[in-house]
């Protein structure tokens, strides 16, 4: 397969400068007539996480009222185990912003805002850096912004919050972004992945998308591996592949592992007998029940706890919440508690019965999706680390620690 969006210069060289970039793909090419329904063919959905159809979502900001349109390039990235976003950026910034371009020409749009993440200081500057390799009028309708560093930053409602009110927290919808958003405007807010993607397709067609997946899948994806894996890696692989297949391009497992962490912090937990043969596919992982999220594959290596890093990720989870309503304030962190006692194997009385509960009750509750999140990471923790959570609250034993000490 020729590698869609990292091919080029080896990553190691840097950004890519624009002059390369036009001499390697062309210049950016004038908005086609048709692009959306191009990009409808293309199947292309959504990187952000959700795995929306971008055509529909373009079709939605395109026919708002409200004046002209803004688009918000979304390169927050506040998922601690990704690294797409912030490396795309790094090496191909232009692709990104070409893709922003022909979004702003498609849907009417004068402004871009293109949003990265504060901590990602590569991208930051490779950003700055190819804006001003553009064009005079180009440069006119970009706009650098940084986001905070912080989980919920990258959320849409919370990216626009931030440019509109210097607070980037989620706010509550309806209105959502496409209806009203920056200055009130319609506001396409796209993953920089997807943005891409569509620089790819309006110079090489929607049929050259597809024919780069796999099966029924289309086009390619960006795909963070790591845990029992050599070094944690950015790979692009056809979407469909299997997850066993993405793992070994990576490098292959370093050790034996009972379960994988798809999708990040806001995935779930799957037994390794059913990951391997998982197509990384947005649709086909939602059919099964599964999802990709923002393309996190993490092994977990033999020597570490489920309950150990479920209960870790929670309480990550619940000091990064907005904090603006109960299910957050109170519920997540009264999960977060409960589960830290069993990890350390110090529960009081009901503790796993009270995650199962809360957990059951949390997800769409919140003002913003935060909770539900979290709430889905429990209930597949609870599935695939069953025995261990009973081990952990009723013996007040790890099964990973008491193997580390016979082996010692």
């Amino acid at each position: 397969m020729s590698i869609a969006l990292l091919a080029g210069p080896p990553g190691g060289q840097g950004m890519e400068s624009l002059s390369s970039h036009q001499q390697r793909l062309g210049a950016l090419p004038a908005v086609p007539p048709a692009l959306i329904d191009s990009i409808e063919r293309s199947n292309l959905r959504g990187k952000g996480g959700a795995g929306f159809p971008v055509a529909i979502k373009w079709r939605s900001v395109a026919s708002q009222p409200g004046g002209a349109p803004v688009v918000l390039a979304n390169g927050g990235e506040g998922e601690p185990l990704s690294r797409k976003d912030r490396m795309l950026m790094e090496q191909r910034p232009h692709l990104v912003i070409d893709g922003a371009m022909l979004a702003a020409g498609a849907v009417g749009a004068d402004e871009i805002v293109l949003y990265v993440g504060a901590d990602h200081v590569g991208a930051i500057q490779a950003m700055h850096r190819a804006m001003t390799e553009r064009t005079a009028s180009e440069r006119a309708r970009l706009r650098l912004v940084s986001a905070p560093v912080r989980y919920v930053s990258g959320e849409e409602t919370a990216a626009v919050h931030f440019i509109n009110d210097g607070i980037a927290l989620p706010t509550s919808i309806p209105p959502r972004p496409f209806e009203h958003g920056i200055d009130g405007r319609p506001t396409l807010v796209q993953n920089v992945e997807t943005l891409a993607a569509v620089a790819l397709i309006a110079r090489f067609g929607d049929d050259w998308y597809r024919s780069l997946g796999t099966g029924n899948a289309s086009g390619t994806t960006l795909v963070t591996v790591g845990g029992a894996v050599p070094q944690t890696v950015l790979i692009e692989i056809p979407q469909g592949m299997a997850l066993a297949d993405a793992v070994n391009a990576a490098g292959g497992i370093t050790s034996d592992c009972d379960a994988v962490l798809l999708g990040g912090y806001f995935g779930g937990w799957v037994e390794s007998s059913t990951a391997w043969g998982l197509p990384l596919d947005a649709d086909a992982l939602r059919q099964l029940g599964y999802s990709l999220g923002c393309g996190v594959v993490a092994v977990l290596p033999a020597g570490r706890c489920g309950v150990v890093e479920t209960a870790r990720i929670l309480a990550y989870l619940a000091h990064e919440s907005a904090r603006q309503c109960g299910p957050c304030t109170f519920g997540l962190r009264a999960i977060s508690a409960a589960a830290g006692r069993v990890a350390a194997l110090t529960p009081t009385p009901g503790d796993l019965e009270h995650i199962q509960r809360w957990a059951g009750v949390l997800a769409g509750r919140g003002a913003c999706r935060h909770p539900d999140g979290a709430a889905g990471l429990v209930a597949s923790a609870l599935r695939v680390f069953a025995a261990e959570f009973q081990l952990h609250e009723h013996d007040r034993r790890c099964s990973v620690a008491s193997l580390a000490v016979a082996a010692s």
